[in-house]
């Protein structure tokens, strides 16, 4: 079991706030026995603070000792394969055996946004030969002759294709990667997708079988009632978020936007969420995890508070067993 953490600034805390309760929520994770920490790039969103996805890893991984910290995901499409190879392999040189390196093509913002990076519009069509290629920067032979990654050549930083469809889950199939399926926001192509990476797999020279991680948004808490209070206040947030960012709402104006159309599609969004006590909550993510074939889950602490979110790694990982 591992944790996504997104960063959120929430309410009237500031951004150095958000990164800071990262490093307390990833200490926690260690302590607690968790496999791995991921952290994902956004861009232009005032509810999530890791846009600078490997300086958050970074900063993170230089306030640990030993969780694997790594990226769910990098926007390959944004970048250039060498500079993320060199990013990385940084971060591999500096805490070896400790990185992972998460891949998806969405822009991970907003089309204006999109301009502002500079990203190509058509840049996810080359999206399979991008990750090609950086895994190349990666390894022990460069894809382009005379270019190598320093840092970055023989780190053989691991590897994971993202996705919310079908799409990622045939291209890490192909490729014989792990996969990661975002079901904690995306949960209509779930079971297809790892079907078809699990039907498709066909071995690399990095993993031998398939390996596939479905995330799930998690809220623990002693009493059924509190977990089900900050259910009702993280949806809320989270449509408020989704359908009007950077906007306050009256409680009256937030209740119609909860209640249109728009907001109920939202809520559908959070489909795969595990809400209530330890047991609750443990016996859910074992359905859970049967219904979606995985071997990982990736759960995504949702409560409001830092301690909200601290308590359910905390009280999760007692239940499951982890430390």
């Amino acid at each position: 079991m591992s944790v996504l953490d997104l960063a959120v600034v929430r309410g009237d805390a500031t951004v150095r706030e958000a990164l800071e309760a990262s490093v307390a929520m990833a200490q926690c994770a260690e302590r607690s026995g968790y496999r791995r920490v991921w952290y994902a790039e956004h861009h232009n969103m005032a509810s999530i603070a890791s846009s600078a996805t490997s300086v958050l890893i970074a900063h993170v991984a230089a306030n640990t000792e030993t969780i694997r910290l790594g990226s769910g995901g990098i926007m390959l499409p944004n970048h250039s394969p060498l500079t993320i190879a060199e990013q990385f392999g940084t971060l591999a040189t500096l805490h070896p055996g400790r990185i992972d390196l998460g891949l998806g093509r969405a822009p991970g913002t907003d089309q204006v946004t999109m301009r502002a990076l500079r990203r190509d519009p058509m840049s996810a069509e080359s999206f399979p030969e991008d990750v090609l290629e950086l895994q190349g920067f990666l390894g022990s032979e460069s894809r382009i002759p005379g270019v190598k990654a320093i840092p970055g050549a023989g780190t053989n930083v691991p590897l994971y294709i993202l996705g919310s469809s079908t799409f990622g889950a045939q291209l890490a199939a192909q490729l014989g990667l792990p996969y990661a399926f975002a079901s904690h926001f995306a949960p209509e192509a779930l079971t297809q997708a790892i079907q078809i990476y699990r039907g498709r797999f066909s071995p690399s020279e990095q993993a031998d079988s398939p390996w596939a991680i479905a995330a799930v948004n998690v809220i623990v808490a002693p009493t059924e009632e509190e977990a089900a209070e900050e259910l009702h206040h993280a949806k809320r947030s989270r449509i408020a978020a989704l359908l009007a960012p950077g906007r306050r709402f009256s409680e009256a104006e937030l209740d119609a936007v909860v209640d249109s159309p728009g907001g109920r599609q939202v809520a559908s969004m959070m489909r795969y969420t595990a809400a209530g006590t330890p047991d609750t909550v443990s016996e859910y993510l074992e359905d859970f995890r049967a219904h979606a074939d995985a071997d990982e889950l990736i759960v995504a602490p949702g409560s409001r508070s830092v301690e909200g979110r601290l308590q359910s790694l905390e009280l999760l990982a007692e239940v499951a067993g982890l430390g």
